[in-house]
């Protein structure tokens, strides 16, 4: 696999009327070509925040870190994505190279028009294409990712499709450029289980088509341990764990992950006790000082876990996780 992209010492800050808050917090990673990666963590933790960034749609009021770099590799060479300023740059990126599945398409299809001229309108900004070129792509996508009578519901409306219909038709709108990386967020969480099992098979058999890089955004690590290929772990605005999927599961590094694992309702014994994380994840007005999950944390190290930010150590050869508890100082506290 070739590498897709780079995402080096990405920060990210908001001025807000209450001051200015970070969201994200100095996060590094990398995607191949084909590789599905699972960004998870609970609401506020930073991941759309941390997506929209790598197309830089985040609102006027955010400020990047001055050595955030985001680097995306084409067959046209490298494109430094923060140095593009204007819209007209932008396009290379936002639909064209990359493409952004949201949660809720009911609220990402504009609802006065329909489904197909909205494909087509987005065909004829990234693309060559005429308008009947462009039509007969978005039927045939429609048709690809499993809507029956394609050629009907390219005509319709938002409304008239249900909600795993709607999905699907933004799913088709999203690979209609053929993107080289899909960001999908929580693209299964307000859909029944059903048709959460059909989305992931679809997104499986997308990958192995197109060879694309993914990144999936979830709060549910079930739904990575069916998905994905690394798994990234984010709280707070920081990555605390990040490996591959079968290791990080298995053999969870960080407090975080192994609480948010407790947390999952099992089959094997129904009638166990779910096990919440302690407490709530802290305003970003107010950041913990040094590891931003100490005020949670049922395994703190005293002292040493409010004072100082944990670097990241290796667990094995592709499991880092960013925790005092394995750093090779831990035993000096």
């Amino acid at each position: 696999m070739s590498r897709l992209i780079d995402v080096e010492n990405l920060t990210l800050q908001f001025d807000t009327d209450e001051g200015r808050i970070t969201a994200v917090d100095d996060v590094s990673f990398s995607l191949e070509a084909g590789e599905v990666m699972g960004l998870v963590g609970e609401s506020g933790s930073g991941k759309s925040v941390t997506a929209k960034s790598l197309m830089k749609l985040n609102p006027r009021n955010a400020i990047y870190g001055p050595a955030t770099n985001i680097t995306l590799h084409l067959d046209d060479g490298p494109v430094d994505v923060m140095s593009l300023q204007t819209d007209h740059d932008m396009k290379i990126v936002r639909g064209g190279s990359i493409s952004l599945i949201f949660q809720e398409p009911m609220a990402s299809f504009a609802p006065a028009i329909s489904i197909g001229d909205q494909m087509v309108e987005q065909l004829l900004i990234h693309t060559s294409f005429s308008p009947t070129q462009a039509k007969e792509l978005s039927i045939e996508m429609l048709d690809r990712v499993g809507i029956s009578d394609a050629n009907t519901r390219f005509g319709q409306y938002a409304f008239e499709l249900s909600g795993g219909m709607r999905q699907r038709a933004m799913i088709a709108m999203a690979l209609s450029t053929k993107p080289r990386l899909l960001i999908a967020d929580e693209p299964t969480t307000a859909l029944d289980v059903t048709i959460q099992a059909q989305v992931i098979d679809l997104m499986k058999d997308i990958v192995s088509e197109f060879g694309m890089g993914i990144i999936f955004i979830t709060h549910d690590l079930g739904v990575i341990a069916q998905t994905a290929d690394t798994v990234a772990v984010m709280y707070l605005g920081r990555l605390v764990e990040h490996g591959s999927v079968r290791d990080v599961i298995r053999r969870p590094a960080h407090p975080y992950t192994r609480g948010l694992l407790a947390a999952l309702p099992t089959l094997d014994d129904i009638d166990a006790p779910l096990t919440p994380i302690p407490g709530d994840i802290p305003s970003p007005l107010e950041r913990p000082s040094g590891c931003v999950y100490n005020t949670r944390c049922q395994e703190v190290l005293g002292r040493r876990c409010a004072r100082e930010v944990p670097t990241f150590s290796n667990v094995s050869a592709d499991h880092t996780a960013a925790c005092h508890l394995h750093d090779s100082e831990s035993g000096s506290l």
